[in-house]
């Protein structure tokens, strides 16, 4: 029988079937979650965003409704955190287009004063059930990359977003990253690649990924993130 303390110490490991794809709205996270649904018969961690009815309304009016619109997300993120131990019961891979520090990382810059003290109460409380993924990779691309991405998905609560906002949740992201021990993270720019779309750049970041999974990485692997610098890294080879 898994006692509490047995399952509390598992929430502070790595599991290593368990990985996060993260980025920025529109960079391809949730595309490249799905491709490893096809192709790798992962469990999908989707961020709630489509059921967020606080979201359509925070990029035009961002201070009357930024605290609502958060905490939903946190609310419905632990759920899914707590789901997730359950789901490694039964799942060779689970993959997550979102970490849950990103909600905190969201919060610090959409909250302040009391709305943002009493976030942190709750989000304190519920980081505990949180899982550790094996390893992070985060997508990015420029931000005029970003918003044509954004533009051609045509999500109606997304067309208000701003470049101004994109840069400081990159920025925010960069930070994170450099403070972040829990697991790997590797940075990947996704300007030119089509995993959609292009069968063989799909057959690429699957390799990359698997090698990661298996502790064996592909020598076109980008090394783990450092933290020398907040700027993008290039486009590796694809070859």
């Amino acid at each position: 029988m898994l006692t509490l303390v047995t399952y509390l110490n598992k929430m502070e490991v790595g599991l290593s079937k368990f990985i996060v794809i993260e980025g920025l709205i529109g960079v391809g996270k949730t595309s490249l979650c799905r491709l490893l649904k096809e192709k790798r018969k992962a469990r999908l961690i989707l961020e709630p965003a489509e059921d967020n009815p606080f979201l359509v309304h925070f990029y035009s009016q961002q201070d009357r409704f930024a605290f609502p619109t958060q905490m939903f997300y946190l609310a419905t993120r632990s759920e899914q955190q707590y789901r997730l131990q359950q789901m490694q019961l039964f799942s060779d891979l689970c993959v997550a287009d979102y970490i849950f520090e990103k909600d905190q990382l969201f919060a610090e810059h959409t909250l302040t004063g009391d709305e943002l003290e009493l976030y942190f109460q709750f989000s304190t409380l519920l980081a505990r059930q949180i899982a550790v993924p094996k390893f992070i990779l985060f997508l990015d691309a420029p931000t005029h990359v970003i918003q044509e991405r954004i533009s051609n998905r045509a999500i109606q609560a997304e067309q208000e977003i701003r470049d101004e906002y994109l840069d400081e949740l990159r920025s925010r992201y960069y930070t994170l990253w450099k403070n972040y021990d829990k697991a790997p993270v590797y940075v990947m720019d996704t300007t030119l690649i089509d995993y959609i779309n292009n069968p063989d750049h799909a057959e690429y970041i699957l390799d990359i990924i698997d090698g990661w999974l298996n502790d064996t990485p592909d020598p076109r692997a980008p090394e783990a993130y450092q933290g020398e610098t907040d700027m993008q890294i290039p486009l590796f080879n694809m070859i």
